[in-house]
Formats: C-alpha cells, sequence, structure tokens
C-alpha cells in the first residue's frame, strides 16, 4: 500500500510541484493551501507524512508542527523553507521535524527526503512493536510456574521494579536469573530504556573494564577510536552484571565508585561521566562466602545487595515442571513445525521425578530435543534422553561408605558427597552438614595438605 503525503504550502506553483514529483514517485499525495485546511484532511484521511512549508500567512509551519506532533503522534513531518538558516533549522528539528529541506530543491532531493522521512517513520513503528513484544515476552506474569516458591518471585518483583534499588539475584545455573533480570527492567518505569547486558567472567579484567566504562582514543594499543562503554549505553536504563563474583578486586573497586558517586572516567581519560543506570546483579554462587574469603569486597557486596532475589532449583519445585513442559512443548513444535501436543503421563512422571542438575535450562534443551526427534503426538519416555546420569541423581539414592572406613574417611566422604549435593556452596553444605562454614573451610585446608591434587582440594582452593 502507497504511502500517504500532505502538502502544505500557500504557494499553488510549490504545492503542484511537490504533489507531481511525489505522486510520480508512487506516493499517494493531498495538498492544503494552509495549515488549518492541512488540520481539517489529518481529520479525515490517513496520512503518514506532513510536508509543510514553514513561511505561511495564517498558520506557519512551525504551529502546523506543534499542532501535528500534540494530536498525530504516529504522523512524521518535514519543513520546507526558503529561510533555511541554522536557528529555523534548528528550531524546527528540535519541535519534532523529522528533516527540513530548502527551497527551491530539485524533485531528487525531495524524494530523498521524503523516502528518508518515511523510512524513519518505519523503524520507529517496528521499534515500538519490538517492544511491546519485549514487554510481553519478558513481563513476570508469563514466566512459567505457579507453585509457593515462584509466587514468592513474582510478588517481589512486583515490589523492587517500579524501585530504583539494586537488585542482586543468586541461584544455580539454568534457574532463570537473567529472565528474571529482564522481568525487573520491563516492567519498571525505565522498560523503554535500554537494557544492557554484560558477562564478567567471559572477559579478561582489561577488556571488561573496557566493556564497562569505555575508553578513549590512544589510551591503550588498539584503541584507534573512542569507544563508549556499557555503562553509558545504559543510561537511564538497566545494566545487568552476569556473573558478578568473577570480577576482580580492581574493577569491583571501579563499581564501587560507580554505585556510590554514579560517575566514571572512561580508560584514558579524566572527565567524569554521570549516569544514571540501574545495577543488577547475577550470581550462582555465594558472595557472602566469597566476602569471608576475601575474593569480593564487603562494602561492594552491601551496595549490590540491597534487595536480594534467591531463585529456587528446579528440584525445590517440581510441581512446576508439568507446566514447564506443556510450555515447551508448545513452543518447540511451533519454532520446529512438529506436530507433538503433549507428554504421555508415564513420560511426565519421569520428567517430574529427575533431579534436573541444570534446571530449567536442562530442561528446555531436554524438551527441544525431544520434540525434533519425535515422530508421534504424544512423547513417551524412549523420546527422552539425558545424557551422562547426574551425580545428584546417585546422591539421592544415599552415600555409600565402604565398609572398613575409619571414622576421618567417613567425615571426608560425607564432605565431599555433601559439597558436591550442594554445587560446592560452602554455606549450604555447612548448614547442611551441621557446622560452621569455618570449620567446613578448616577441613577442606587438612585435605588439600594431606593430597594437594585431590577434588576436595580443589574445592579448597
Amino acid at each position: 500500500m502507497a504511502a500517504s503525503v500532505l502538502v502544505i504550502d500557500d504557494e499553488q506553483l510549490m504545492r503542484d510541484f511537490v504533489r507531481e514529483t511525489l505522486s510520480r514517485a508512487g506516493y499517494k499525495v493531498e495538498v492544503a493551501p494552509d495549515g488549518k485546511s492541512g488540520m481539517e484532511i489529518l481529520e479525515r484521511e490517513p496520512i503518514d507524512l506532513v510536508v509543510t512549508d514553514l513561511k505561511m500567512s495564517q498558520m506557519d509551519g512551525l504551529e502546523v508542527l506543534r499542532q501535528v506532533r500534540a494530536n498525530f503522534p504516529g504522523v512524521s513531518v518535514v519543513v520546507m523553507t526558503a529561510y533555511a538558516t541554522v536557528e529555523t533549522a534548528v528550531t524546527a528539528l528540535k519541535a519534532g521535524a523529522i528533516d527540513y529541506i530548502m527551497k527551491p530543491f530539485t524533485p531528487d532531493e525531495i524524494e530523498v527526503v521524503a523516502e528518508k522521512a518515511l523510512e524513519h517513520m518505519r523503524l520507529r513503528e517496528e521499534n515500538l512493536y519490538l517492544r511491546s513484544e519485549l514487554k510481553e515476552i519478558y513481563n513476570f506474569e508469563q514466566m512459567v510456574g505457579d507453585s509457593e516458591p515462584m509466587a514468592a518471585i513474582y510478588e517481589q518483583i512486583r515490589k523492587v521494579a517500579p524501585s530504583r534499588a539494586t537488585v542482586l539475584i543468586c541461584g544455580e545455573t539454568g534457574t532463570g536469573k537473567e529472565l528474571v533480570a529482564r522481568a525487573i527492567h520491563y516492567t519498571s518505569p525505565r522498560r523503554n530504556k535500554p537494557f544492557i547486558k554484560i558477562n564478567c567472567a567471559a572477559l579478561s579484567a582489561g577488556l571488561l573494564e573496557s566493556e564497562l566504562f569505555g575508553h578513549e582514543k590512544g589510551s591503550f594499543t588498539g584503541a584507534h577510536r573512542r569507544k563508549i562503554g556499557r555503562f553509558e549505553l545504559a543510561n537511564e536504563g538497566t545494566l545487568l552484571l552476569d556473573e558478578i563474583s568473577e570480577m576482580n578486586a580492581d574493577l569491583q573497586a571501579k563499581l564501587l565508585r560507580v554505585l556510590q558517586e554514579r560517575e566514571f572516567e572512561r580508560v584514558g581519560g579524566s572527565t567524569p561521566i554521570g549516569v544514571d543506570t540501574r545495577i543488577v546483579s547475577t550470581t550462582n554462587r555465594d558472595l557472602r562466602e566469597a566476602v569471608e574469603s576475601g575474593a569480593f569486597r564487603e562494602d561492594l557486596f552491601f551496595r549490590l545487595n540491597v534487595v536480594p532475589i534467591s531463585l529456587p532449583p528446579l528440584r525445590e519445585r517440581r510441581e512446576d515442571i508439568p507446566l514447564l513442559v506443556g510450555h515447551f512443548v508448545r513452543k518447540f513444535a511451533r519454532e520446529n513445525g512438529r506436530c507433538v501436543e503433549n507428554v504421555a503421563p508415564d513420560a511426565m512422571r519421569m520428567l517430574v521425578e529427575h533431579a534436573w542438575p541444570g534446571n530449567v535450562r536442562e530442561l528446555e534443551n531436554c524438551m527441544e530435543r525431544a520434540v525434533v526427534l519425535g515422530e508421534n503426538k504424544v512423547l513417551r519416555e524412549e523420546h527422552f534422553s539425558f545424557g551422562p546420569v547426574p551425580v545428584r541423581k546417585v546422591q539421592e539414592e544415599g552415600l555409600t561408605i565402604p565398609h572398613g572406613s575409619t571414622v576421618a574417611e567417613a567425615a571426608r566422604m560425607l564432605i565431599e558427597d555433601t559439597l558436591t549435593r550442594c554445587n560446592d556452596n560452602r554455606t549450604h553444605a555447612a548448614k547442611s552438614l551441621g557446622i560452621s562454614v569455618r570449620t567446613l573451610r578448616n577441613k577442606l585446608g587438612e585435605y588439600a595438605a594431606e593430597q594437594p591434587t585431590g577434588d576436595l582440594a580443589h574445592k579448597a582452593s
């Protein structure tokens, strides 16, 4: 369908010239001799673009622009003027014009301006659509699960999203920490501003600093131009610091300064840059334990841990597994053009009883594989494969201590088993064992000294 253009000019020759030019270019063109008539046409006709003269006797182009912006916000405006100065151009652009063109102009020039303005309009509409889609996708009400633990998570998101508070999301790998972070952003007042993510474990310390804060041209070898960092890109929006526990001590100090003073300098720069960026962090480690061991700054932990959200592993909300299974069946059947509709009862029982050490991410991968490889409408047990038997499944059947083991050997096996079951989380393991974290750490230190290359020695490091 051809785009529609309204040309407003009090000079008939100019109206006719622009109408003929744009009509020949394939646009549907309406004309008006003054601003008032133009507004009447806008009231009754669907218009995509207004091309208006700036200097007109009854209603000048700036007033036309203001009324269009106020009453028809989806319509783009281009201003024509024979009085083009920096001041008039800036005034028009500040008032909301997409572009301006100086008279006299050629047919090619007005065609190019019209095409650019309409392309800008299409991109704007596409952006609004994508934002609405993202809001729908990441709205926490679309998160799958109605168990009691998930209901508590939803309530936390509802409370924290409207605020400016810094959030720390904790949970095992695959529990959906990034999804919660996005839900917080897209249900917050910052939803129309950027959501920027950076993985603190994926980059070296030097590269991570440059990515976070940016750098000036010539600040180091290879810095051929100025680079804008993630903090600046996320200004007025949200910055997700994924795996924050992996950030080194120097960068922790710089991050603390940003949180305290809301400003930083680019690498190689000296000018403070102020930002209004909300910080959401995620970790699959116990940061309190990292603080105790000296691997993480205590003052930074307190700054990040203003509102903690702890995501439960899938094995602690098994009642949500049937809902997740149904969700993934529909999703992957649609994406892959499969006719799979549901899962047989025996297969569902198997899925509910599985340990899922990789949590929702592992379940998602398992479901995608079953849907893609399955050839029936109903998925059965034989359609599912879990790969190597997870350690946790063996543990759930009970720890076996060989006959003749000493008390010290049995204690060591119990500690190793408990640490593995708790994903090497010392705080949880200590609580399960009924001892303090300090006692557990001392035990691990003893085992490391006895067998420097053993598995527990690695856990002690």
